[in-house]
């Protein structure tokens, strides 16, 4: 048997970690699902019916939610968590690619160009009421969440959710979940660019315009100009190219 060299041991990092309580929550959930406890379109429980069913806290139990959520598990429809009609396998497979550097940031911004400009055409012909709604519930929660980095950056998401779900188009919603998490990470540090969360909020509500009238290219460019905004201070503030 050849022996393990220190060299070899530090090579392999540090030592694995227990998990926290929120992805132990996420498992429960998950187990839920699998073994059909909670079936296709079964509500979850309230935060507050988690919280004090498995003896947690209100922020564990929303991190678990947003886990279960990026995965494609889950969505949130009427202020409330359902179970997903189908499960996402691009997100765990984008995250792979971006940790084995096999694709960057700049590239993500490109596709979310192509993606989000065309998602945005296509809800301006399709969507509903209902769906405008949502969408405009989602900038008034990012214009109330201001002073909060977390609640702007989970309402900025959901913007984008929403519009994916109002484009109709099923592929779309699941690339937008695929690449929710890694956008996550990037607006924590662009929510404290002056000025920034505020012209988010009025390009959002442009967005929003064009796709009310019905004018697809009007929500096709003005989502591009957003994205390009976006994708430049992401450069700046993390030295990647636009």
């Amino acid at each position: 048997m050849v022996g393990t060299v220190p060299g070899d041991l530090e090579a392999l990092g540090a030592p694995i970690e227990r998990p926290n309580t929120y992805e132990l929550l996420a498992q429960r959930l998950l187990a839920l699902i699998a073994n059909r406890h909670l079936a296709v379109g079964d509500p979850l429980p309230s935060e507050r019916e988690l919280v004090q069913q498995f003896g947690v806290g209100r922020s564990s139990v929303r991190e678990a939610l947003r886990v279960l959520e990026s995965k494609g598990l889950i969505d949130q429809r009427a202020n409330r968590f359902v179970v997903s009609e189908t499960r996402n396998p691009l997100n765990s497979s984008l995250l792979t690619l971006l940790e084995l550097q096999e694709v960057d940031v700049p590239e993500l911004f490109e596709v979310r160009e192509v993606l989000e400009g065309a998602s945005a055409a296509f809800a301006a012909k399709r969507r509903s009421k209902d769906d405008l709604r949502a969408i405009e519930v989602t900038i008034d929660a990012m214009e109330e969440g201001l002073e909060s980095a977390e609640q702007y950056i989970e309402a900025d998401l959901q913007f984008h959710l929403a519009i994916a779900r109002a484009s109709g188009n099923r592929i779309a919603l699941h690339m937008m979940h695929a690449i929710r998490e890694i956008l996550r990470r990037g607006l924590v540090s662009l929510f404290q660019v002056p000025g920034g969360p505020e012209r988010s909020i009025a390009d959002h509500r442009r967005i929003l315009a064009a796709i009310a009238a019905g004018d697809a290219e009007a929500a096709r460019e003005r989502m591009h100009e957003h994205l390009r905004i976006v994708a430049s201070e992401a450069g700046k503030v993390f030295g990647v190219g636009s």
